[in-house]
């Protein structure tokens, strides 16, 4: 008998073994208190390969210990539990404390027991959730060696389902948030998390896009859109400076052939859209590639497409709105040659002042195109009163204010997000901190966030720029007036953060010239 385990061990270590770098081990927690044990578990696991994976051993000598150690190691896969230790019970109890406390519902729990009347077997498998039952009497080398087959067999399946699973709720979240400038990029990565789950792969994979050399995929250049595993820090990257030259081979293959390419272990699958978008999907395993592996990650693919182009689509008719509204200001601005970068720069300083109170990416681009349109209602105001070099009389000023409830309407009921904060925004820049604005008086918080910051942006930028009624003022009496409205025009914390960083705003004011202020 000896003999035969001795041959199996041998068997599946020649076999399974692995090349290279080699695949990670799989870690297995032995726990017993007898020091014998652990040695003799030790030699006999010593030199198996499981899954084409070899095995690190992990020892604790107490129930306690073997708790403390899972809550350091939750990716241990199987624990060889003694139950007397510390107390009659203290490997049952550990049993508990892992289930119940640490949440650990992956790992395979096999009870080794030298005492089975102190735990009978089908009490304990009644009571407790552990997956084998053994006595340390029969469990020979070989089958020892089926216990791990099995267990770990199965702790990868159940991995994999829990993988796929946090894939596809990526893939819904991208789904509900089409509209939010990221969502490519999160359903990007929950096709990788897709991919790798089902077909048991190492989270070593990236989806490559390339988008704009359809004309001449030699010239083209590959950067990866989005990464799982090794790869996850390279988003943005060059694939040939993230993949290794075997990898690179596999992606460049499917690319000029526009389908498949599969290795051993690595895959390439190219996919393209109707919009002439170009994406390549490379992964790496710790097993084999089978004909059933193309074949789903094909059908994946193809499918993968459909809701990418969807996905695209969408992305191109919010950057298509974006830029007719910047049209849109910019066309303002031509009524007046002092107006010249007029918006762009109040639309750069409220999107500096908006990250600067932490807000998102999405928010941001919102509010910078949002104040790009402030000014939207002085299409309808007349060139004599737009272009007076003198101070407008009260009725001329009567005729000027109505600008603000003149773009609000052109906004109103319009659809797109973009649209609605712009609403905002141009019905509400002038307004007041204090309640002493126009056109409804609105004071503090009734007024919105974005409109609030453009207020400050656009006097900023009128105080500091030439106009037909006046001379720009200087750095350092601009900032003593924004001081002085501290808490009556503009809110305060928006006025700190302005002069905490007034030499940005100012770096942006250089950068986008009008009027020749110097």
């Amino acid at each position: 008998m000896e003999q035969a385990d001795n041959e199996l061990m041998s068997f599946a270590a020649s076999e399974l073994q692995t090349s290279g770098t080699g695949p990670e081990p799989w870690k297995i927690l032995v726990v017993d208190d007898e020091e014998e044990v652990h040695k003799v578990t030790r030699l006999a696991l010593e030199s198996f390969t499981v899954l084409g994976r070899p095995l690190q051993i992990h020892d604790a000598y107490t129930g306690r210990e073997s708790v403390e150690i899972m809550a350091r190691e939750a990716d241990i896969a199987l624990v060889l539990m003694d139950v007397v230790m510390e107390t009659e019970h203290a490997g049952l109890d550990a049993v508990q404390e892992i289930r119940h406390r640490l949440g650990n519902r992956f790992v395979r729990i096999v009870l080794r027991t030298g005492q089975p009347g102190q735990a009978p077997e089908l009490e304990v498998v009644r009571k407790f959730d552990i997956n084998d039952y053994k006595e340390k009497t029969e469990l020979t080398t070989t089958k020892l060696y089926t216990v791990l087959q099995t267990g770990l067999s199965l702790y990868r399946e159940l991995v994999a389902m829990d993988r796929n699973r946090l894939g596809l709720e990526q893939v819904i979240e991208a789904s509900a948030s089409i509209f939010k400038t990221h969502s490519l990029v999160q359903f990007q990565r929950g096709v990788l998390e897709q991919i790798t789950a089902l077909l048991y792969a190492r989270r070593d994979a990236v989806l490559i896009g390339a988008n704009g050399f359809a004309a001449d995929l030699n010239c083209g250049q590959l950067h990866v859109a989005a990464g799982t595993g090794a790869y996850q820090a390279s988003e943005g990257a060059l694939a040939e400076d993230v993949l290794d030259a075997e990898a690179m081979a596999h992606v460049q293959r499917a690319v000029s052939s526009h389908s498949f390419e599969i290795g051993e272990r690595q895959f390439a699958a190219y996919f393209s859209t109707r919009l002439h978008t170009e994406h390549v999907v490379y992964l790496s395993s710790d097993s084999n590639f089978s004909p059933a592996d193309a074949r789903l990650i094909e059908l994946f693919c193809r499918n993968v497409s459909i809701a990418y182009e969807n996905l695209t689509l969408n992305q191109d008719l919010l950057e298509s709105q974006r830029r007719l509204i910047i049209l849109l200001s910019t066309g303002i601005e031509e009524r007046s040659k002092l107006l010249r970068n007029h918006v762009r720069r109040v639309s750069e300083y409220s999107k500096l002042l908006g990250r600067l109170l932490g807000l998102s990416d999405e928010e941001v681009e919102a509010l910078g195109v949002a104040a790009a349109m402030h000014d939207l209602g002085k299409i309808g105001i007349p060139d004599a009163i737009l272009d007076k070099p003198g101070k407008l009389d009260a009725a001329e000023r009567a005729i000027m204010e109505t600008h603000v409830l003149r773009g609000q309407r052109m906004l109103e009921g319009q659809k797109g997000h973009l649209l609605k904060a712009a609403e905002l925004v141009v019905g509400g820049h002038h307004e007041r901190w204090d309640g002493g604005g126009y056109p409804r008086g609105l004071g503090g918080t009734e007024t919105h966030l974005f409109a609030r910051i453009t207020g400050l942006a656009d006097v900023f930028d009128a105080l500091s720029s030439r106009r037909v009624y006046k001379e720009p003022w200087s750095w350092e009496d601009i900032a003593d007036y924004l001081r002085g409205e501290r808490g009556r025009q503009f809110e305060p914390r928006l006025v700190d953060l302005f002069l905490d960083h007034y030499q940005d705003f100012l770096a942006i004011h250089r950068s986008l010239p009008g009027d020749e202020r110097e």
